[in-house]
């Protein structure tokens, strides 16, 4: 059985030069760097900062256990929400649409 293929898209969401154009960073992921599941996102916020709590919620136990905490700014935030509606965009255009439940199973 041949291995599933694996496609990044990756946005740049960092500050932007005074000129208007995308500052260049090279980003690398350390030795010790570990992928977290979760499969809810609770987002609070205050005047100066967005707060991203991922948890894990597993049916039949009491309530979902918060598995990292990102804290960002609000102009982060919207950086961030572009930088998802594009990558949404471009997964989409190539597997395929995303469908929520709801409209798989849409009430009776």
């Amino acid at each position: 059985m041949a291995a599933e293929e694996t496609v990044s898209f990756i946005t740049m969401i960092g500050p932007t030069d005074p000129n208007g154009g995308q500052n260049s960073v090279e980003v690398s992921l350390g030795e010790h760097v570990e992928g977290r599941y979760s499969n809810v996102v609770m987002i609070t916020h205050t005047a100066t900062e967005v707060i991203l709590d991922f948890s894990v919620h597993v049916p039949g136990l009491p309530g979902p256990k918060v598995v990292s905490r990102i804290i960002i700014t609000p102009e982060h935030a919207k950086r961030l929400l572009g930088a998802l509606d594009d990558n949404i965009k471009k997964y989409e255009k190539r597997f395929g649409a995303i469908h929520h439940p709801e409209e798989r199973n849409p009430p009776a």
